[in-house]
């Protein structure tokens, strides 16, 4: 199997993964509805938490679809800012990246 294939395969089983949790803290969000000013104020700074979590689960959702169009256009392994190779090392690392180490810097 083709190091893409690899690649491609982890992609496809991260995705899932990540919008089952994301379910998960939507449900958390909807669940603090609490009336009690204490419990509310808890609940606001676990809020925050939650948000993060989704914020950044979302943005690695968006990196696998572009990672999984990339596969898909032959573009994989290829930075997005220099058109360079991105290093097999951080594609085994970071699979859904779009630059190469240099880039992101």
């Amino acid at each position: 199997m083709a190091p893409s294939d690899v690649r491609r395969d982890a992609l496809l089983t991260r995705l899932p993964e990540l919008e089952h949790r994301l379910q998960d803290v939507g449900r958390e969000l909807d669940a603090h509805c609490a009336r009690d000013w204490e419990v509310l104020a808890t609940g606001r700074e676990d809020d925050g938490v939650l948000e993060q979590m989704e914020s950044a689960g979302m943005a690695e959702i968006e990196q696998i679809r572009a990672a999984l169009r990339c596969v898909d256009d032959g573009m994989y392994g290829v930075c997005v800012q220099c058109g360079g190779a991105i290093s097999e090392s951080r594609l085994d690392v970071l699979p859904a990246t779009p630059t190469c180490r240099h880039c992101a810097k």
